[in-house]
């Protein structure tokens, strides 16, 4: 199946990276790659939601998990753990994708989202992601997170943004089919 890039996103000191057009029924799977996105804000979560056709908001209503694998620069803690904060039972905040971002130059986030079937008016839409992000408190995470959106209405929108503060970074939107 070949990747067809629909949209890149540039942000700079920018409180959000919305993608509003180009999800539709011409692919059943949207894939979203992310690159050095770095908060303004020390310590802040990149984070995800979506709208159904017709709606605003960014308050679909999500069940998700999430796990990480951790590691930190003084080579003095390291674990695998589930991370039940950054999870979500039927509820409608934003997602997260990375905990604790810092803003240093040498701290960012990096990673992909895998969004299946947004078009669908039938079925419940389907995610999972894989999150990289180096935090503000010197550690290296690979975030893992899967879940669906309870909605069969059709997903028209994402928004991508920091809990708190503007962000700089990219982000490619790709349709496969």
């Amino acid at each position: 199946m070949a990747m067809t890039l629909i949209t890149t996103n540039t942000s700079s000191d920018a409180a959000t990276s919305d993608f509003t057009t180009g999800i539709d029924s011409t692919y059943k799977l949207y894939i979203f790659k992310f690159y050095d996105v770095n908060p303004a804000t020390d310590n802040a979560d990149f984070t995800f939601q979506v709208n159904v056709d017709g709606q605003s908001g960014y308050n679909e209503t999500i069940t998700s998990t999430v796990f990480r694998a951790y590691h930190d620069e003084a080579d003095s803690g390291a674990a695998v753990v589930y991370d039940a904060d950054a999870d979500q039972a039927e509820g409608t905040a934003f997602q997260i994708l990375n905990r604790s971002c810092g803003n240093g130059a040498d701290e960012s986030s990096a990673g992909e989202l895998h969004l299946f079937n947004p078009s669908n008016t039938t079925y419940v839409k389907h995610f999972y992601a894989r999150a990289d992000v180096y935090t503000y408190h010197n550690y290296t995470a690979t975030n893992f997170i899967a879940g669906y959106f309870n909605v069969t209405g059709a997903i028209d929108d994402i928004q991508f943004k920091m809990s708190t503060g503007n962000m700089d970074g990219v982000i490619k939107m790709y349709g496969v089919g």
